[in-house]
């Protein structure tokens, strides 16, 4: 199906850039620190922030710069419960030119953004990238079977839905064989790769083809070459 295709450049994408604007924030910070001045200032209250199930609540902050002038700035960081208390004495960075933008000094008032886009953006890139190595190495093993495996006759015994894959709220097929091994008397059962289409109708025999890896059943590849390809 072409969403699932196109749902792992996407999530690989959207991680990607999401690490990117982790590092641009980081090097900001880092940079404001390097720049800031230091004072101490006091929490004169603590603002609170509704959200349509919770409320969560960021201090402001009054404090005086250098030159004698008195600033009062709301911190973007808030929390439930309040990182801090009315009342509480802080440290607070600030740039000279613009001593309106100044930040508390504390991890989350400073790197709380950075951390927070860069942990999503990790997620989203591992997710991505996942499931693009695995559909890689994935291809990659069926060329292979295809090219070194043996080939066996396996019995046809009916289509399953995987329901453990949805997308777009449908759920591939999946043509399940079998076939007992005359060296071990084992049984084996085979599953093919997904197919966005029923192809009860187009299975007109009893016997599929399956290539194994040579002494490992348990590596295969389900022959569906002679199902109609999915138009696009």
């Amino acid at each position: 199906m072409k969403i699932s295709r196109i749902i792992k450049y996407l999530f690989t994408a959207i991680g990607l850039g999401m690490l990117i604007g982790s590092f641009f924030l980081y090097q900001n910070t880092a940079g404001f620190i390097e720049n800031a001045s230091i004072a101490q200032g006091i929490v004169v209250n603590l603002e609170p922030s509704r959200s349509s199930d919770s409320t969560t609540y960021r201090p402001v902050v009054q404090f005086t710069t250098q030159t004698g002038e008195k600033i009062e700035f709301a911190s973007a960081a808030s929390s439930n419960p309040p990182a801090y208390s009315k009342g509480e004495h802080v440290e607070v960075l600030y740039l000279a030119a613009k001593p309106q933008e100044a930040r508390i000094n504390g991890y989350f008032s400073l790197w709380g953004g950075a951390t927070i886009v860069g942990a999503l953006g990790g997620i989203f890139f591992l997710v991505g990238a996942g499931i693009i190595v695995a559909s890689l190495l994935k291809n990659r093993s069926d060329i292979y079977l295809k090219q070194n495996g043996v080939p066996i006759q396996t019995k046809y015994q009916s289509t399953e839905i995987n329901s453990n894959l949805k997308v777009n709220g449908r759920s591939p097929f999946r043509i399940i064989t079998q076939w007992q091994n005359p060296a071990t008397s084992r049984l084996h059962i085979f599953k093919s790769d997904n197919l966005w289409f029923n192809p009860e109708d187009y299975i007109k025999k009893d016997s599929i083809t399956v290539f194994i890896k040579k002494r490992n059943p348990k590596k295969y590849y389900v022959d569906l070459s002679f199902l109609p390809k999915l138009a696009e």
